[in-house]
């Protein structure tokens, strides 16, 4: 396989995990403001500690990019994945802060229903 399709064969499922975890942080953001805690709100918080934890294991880099660098030169942010570049400039801000709000939210939730 030539070194181009390699890394369109990253971006693509580096791309696919991107889009499976909005849909778990958007599940999680809708769950707590309707207060609908069930397993998958855990599962949800759990699948995104894990994330956390791959982060902090690869020094914040996802290992998809680590294998990426290897076919590209290219000091854009977004050379890794198919999304905008200010959006994979500012992905983990922008994730790490809905998670944060929902998880605000869902102890505001648990309080005020005590």
């Amino acid at each position: 396989m030539k070194k181009s399709n390699k890394l369109i064969l990253i971006k693509s499922v580096h791309t696919l995990v991107w889009l499976f975890f909005n849909v778990v942080i958007f599940y999680l953001l809708f769950a707590a403001i309707t207060y609908k805690i069930d397993k998958l709100i855990w599962i949800s918080i759990g699948l995104i500690v894990l994330e956390g934890i791959v982060l902090l294991i690869f020094k914040m880099f996802c290992p998809l990019t680590i294998i990426a660098r290897k076919y590209s030169d290219s000091t854009k942010e977004n050379f890794d994945i198919f999304l905008p570049n200010w959006l994979a400039k500012y992905n983990k801000l922008i994730y790490t802060s809905i998670f944060v709000i929902a998880l605000i939210i869902l102890l505001i939730q648990k309080i005020l229903s005590s």
